[in-house]
């Protein structure tokens, strides 16, 4: 039984009566107290930042489940509940120890990315060399050999310092992996050396297997059954600072109790309704911040040729520079689905725009990236600013800093625009996976 405390109960009311706007003059598909009642718990102080791997993700996961069996969803074929758990790996250095041409290097001078245990090079055989000089491109040349995988040596010259401290110090942290088909690992040196003469490189990882979980409910179709709809976001945030000094919550009110919301609520106004010719899922995703492996883990559950559409919904609790009630959406030139949802919404207040922010890549950067790799029409929908938001992954990323009368505008939008996939009425093109950059497979 999930119990919502009276403090967060007296700040969800207090948050429902400051709401001047009135949706009489529109249909009513979502409530706005169930809205606010929702993202009240899942952004509250009691969750701790939903940080993976805690105690309180798991309240957040128990809380998406009982919404999911009041509401009436069943759990995906095969499955006896909501709740989809699977094994997250981390590895992290240990030990690293260089000698290059003679000299051994200090650790401040080394990086080291690996999802093999031990590590022993003594030769160039045992790896291919990479240099990255003055004027090179560090960030192409690190990204280049993430997709490429395999064992490498990467000799980087001092004076891309600042960005070698970015990517050891990320390294450092561990890699988190669904996976550890792939063997291989990028060993970074600092050093005014292009050459090699001689090289000894010995390094030791920990491996170490932890659980997470997704929670994913179902509402069969009545007619295409085999086609599904699937709307989705991830649950998770970055928890709480360890510093102990004011305020140390991540609530991730916007980032992303806001779209977790809506997926719980349109579940809801659909299952409601129940007359959906195809079958609707409902994902809330895991460890979307810690490499995305709750929808990496969740697409290997099903055929993604069965999935028309994924709705993937991201941040949606400030009014977007279009106005409230407008969202953008990823890879609007990737499939024909925002056109499509477009006309569902002529005559109507809103829109779905294309995304303002191109050069910040996020058609990548949220979970639809996973199943568009698989040629699925997955794009993310938000409203956030991100040229203006001072709350991204902060800790004022709270109740208060939300504009709920827009976000629930969003949400009557995004039910609007998607009865047409619902209904079986319209079918998206698919996303061409040869255009879709691939996962790195190392990091």
């Amino acid at each position: 039984m999930i119990t919502i405390t009276k403090s967060a109960l007296a700040l969800a009311a207090s948050v429902a009566l400051s709401s001047t706007v009135s949706f009489a003059t529109q249909a009513d598909n979502t409530s706005f107290n169930t809205i606010t009642k929702d993202i009240t718990f899942l952004a509250s102080d009691e969750l701790k930042g939903r940080g993976n791997f805690s105690k309180e993700i798991d309240q957040a996961a128990n809380y998406i489940s009982q919404r999911f069996s009041e509401i009436g969803l069943v759990p995906m074929q095969g499955e006896n509940t909501f709740k989809q758990s699977f094994t997250v790996t981390t590895i992290k250095p240990k030990s690293i120890a260089v000698t290059l041409n003679g000299n051994t290097i200090e650790s401040a001078q080394l990086g080291l990315a690996s999802t093999i245990e031990k590590i022993q090079w003594q030769n160039t055989d045992d790896f291919t060399l990479h240099t990255v000089g003055k004027n090179d491109n560090m960030s192409q040349v690190i990204s280049g050999i993430n997709q490429q995988g395999g064992k490498h040596l990467v000799l980087i010259n001092p004076a891309h310092k600042k960005l070698f401290a970015r990517y050891s110090g990320y390294f450092a942290r561990g890699l988190n992996k669904l996976s550890l088909e792939h063997q291989g690992a990028i060993v970074m040196i600092m050093t005014e050396d292009s050459a090699i003469d001689a090289i000894s490189i010995s390094a030791d990882t920990s491996i170490t297997g932890q659980t997470l979980t997704n929670v994913v409910g179902v509402l069969p179709g009545k007619q295409q059954k085999d086609e599904i709809v699937l709307y989705s976001a991830h649950y998770d945030h970055l928890g709480a600072s360890q510093s102990g000094e004011g305020d140390v919550i991540y609530n991730g009110a916007d980032d992303d109790a806001s779209g977790t919301t809506a997926v719980i609520n349109l579940a809801e106004y659909f299952t409601h309704k129940g007359d959906n010719a195809r079958t609707l899922i409902f994902s809330a995703f895991t460890a979307e911040e810690i490499g995305g492996f709750g929808s990496q883990y969740f697409s290997k559950q099903l055929n993604p040729d069965d999935v028309v559409a994924m709705i993937n919904i991201e941040m949606i609790g400030k009014p977007s520079k279009f106005g409230a009630g407008n969202v953008w959406m990823t890879g609007m030139d990737r499939s024909s689905l925002g056109e499509e949802l477009n006309k569902a919404l002529a005559g109507k207040d809103f829109e779905i725009y294309k995304d303002p922010y191109p050069k910040q890549n996020l058609f990548y950067r949220s979970d639809n990236a996973t199943l568009a790799r698989l040629g699925v029409p997955a794009h993310s929908f938000s409203s956030t600013q991100l040229d203006k938001d001072q709350h991204y992954h902060k800790v004022t990323d709270d109740l208060a800093s939300l504009d709920l009368t827009s976000m629930h505008q969003v949400i009557e939008s995004l039910s609007i625009a998607t009865q047409g996939l619902v209904d079986g009425k319209i079918t998206p093109t698919r996303v061409d996976v040869n255009k879709v950059k691939s996962r790195g497979k190392i990091y």
